[in-house]
């Protein structure tokens, strides 16, 4: 059998390679910051980290995750239910909390999988799920583990969400589900305005900020700081591989009842081993870190404004974005993939998205800002993207 199937999938890779769209990865060979070095040597800045406020390589949580496998080991071995739950998760887990505002939060290896254990456990065929059409992979296949009706609304269109709500008065309960900033465009969504719904039809309302925490607001908190909806929100998922350090590591944040009843059912914080201590300890660090100061922050702000001030004074088109996200429209894979090959000669690391990362014919550069990003970095980029971007005819 396997002869032809090796067949099918030999041909598969063939024609996504002839299409321009096989995704390479590019070797690096030391931490996450600004300035990388890739396996050939060859230094580069890094504008396609997420890591939004230069805490991947930050000495202070690299201490403390150097402390915990000095004091707690390297690993638990375990579920958190059985003998894999150490007082650095509990911490942890107050961080989060404290850091949104919620009741209590639960700890799962990626994002991924709090958005895939979420549903499930709290809403079947007599419920409804109502989610923008934008929403990261890990929603989408959350809802589809869950037997709740299922409705899509185009992205940010309160209209068409009313529309879905009125419909699912039928159901029993309702939930909104959004990504707070969505990853691709950079647009926040409108958040006030989906708690007004929610108020109107009788319904909750949960948020994945993933690419919104440390980001938006005036301080970085997240969507509920910048719309001004502390308690308005149920439930909020977000991961510790962004703002909060880059590692490994998601939560599920919000009403202490939900959190309480994915502790008794979400499959993947009952059937996955706990988070790694140092990984623990280093995200409460972190945390501590945020909440010491908004410095990082105010920086990676800076440096977003600074970035597309000139970027779009060269000609470029870009997406609104209210984020550290600055989509860099292309239209063309093959385009954006020439495109990022070309800025890599010139010493800056981006990537090009194409389908189905995104909708056919909206391919982009996507750049990420940090706040581990100096002035320098910016201009030595811009000044790349405009040579570049003449070069490929994309600005003139």
């Amino acid at each position: 059998m396997y002869k032809t199937f090796q067949n099918y999938l030999t041909a598969e890779l063939a024609a996504i390679e002839a299409a321009g769209l096989y995704k390479k990865e590019r070797i690096i060979v030391t931490p996450q910051q600004a300035v990388i070095k890739l396996e050939g040597g060859e230094e580069a800045l890094n504008f396609c980290a997420n890591n939004y406020l230069g805490l991947s390589n930050h000495p202070r949580v690299i201490r403390a995750a150097q402390e915990a496998m000095e004091e707690r080991g390297y690993g638990m071995s375990s579920v958190r239910f059985i003998c894999g739950t150490q007082d650095l998760h509990r911490e942890l887990e107050a961080a989060v909390s404290r850091y949104f505002r919620t009741e209590d939060a639960i700890l799962y290896a990626a994002c991924f999988d709090a958005n895939g254990g979420l549903f499930e456990p709290l809403f079947d065929e007599r419920d409804a799920i109502i989610s923008d059409a934008l929403n990261h992979a890990s929603i989408i296949d959350g809802v589809r583990l869950c037997k709740a009706q299922r409705y899509r609304y185009a992205n940010a269109d309160m209209e068409e969400l009313e529309g879905c709500l009125k419909t699912a008065q039928a159901q029993r309960f309702r939930v909104i589900v959004t990504d707070g900033v969505f990853s691709m465009d950079g647009n926040v969504a409108p958040v006030d305005k989906i708690c007004a719904l929610a108020e109107k039809y009788d319904a909750l309302v949960m948020v994945d900020e993933s690419h919104s925490a440390g980001v938006v607001g005036s301080t970085g908190r997240g969507v509920s700081e910048y719309f001004g909806v502390y308690g308005k929100i149920d439930i909020y998922t977000g991961t510790l591989g962004k703002a909060f350090g880059g590692a490994i590591g998601g939560f599920t944040t919000g009403r202490k009842e939900i959190i309480a009843l994915l502790r008794q059912r979400s499959r993947p914080y009952l059937f996955s081993n706990s988070l790694p201590p140092a990984v623990a300890k280093a995200g409460v660090e972190a945390f501590r870190l945020l909440e010491e100061s908004n410095e990082l922050h105010a920086r990676q702000q800076a440096n977003v404004w600074y970035f597309r001030q000139r970027m779009q004074a060269a000609g470029f088109e870009m997406k609104p974005t209210q984020s550290a996200i600055c989509a860099v429209m292309l239209y063309d894979a093959g385009l954006s993939q020439t495109f990022a090959a070309r800025m890599l000669e010139e010493g800056i690391y981006v990537v090009g998205f194409y389908y189905p990362v995104v909708p056919k014919g909206q391919a982009r550069i996507r750049v990420q800002l940090s706040a581990a990003h100096e002035q320098s970095h910016l201009d030595k980029a811009v000044e790349a993207f405009v040579k570049v971007g003449k070069e490929l005819k994309v600005i003139f």
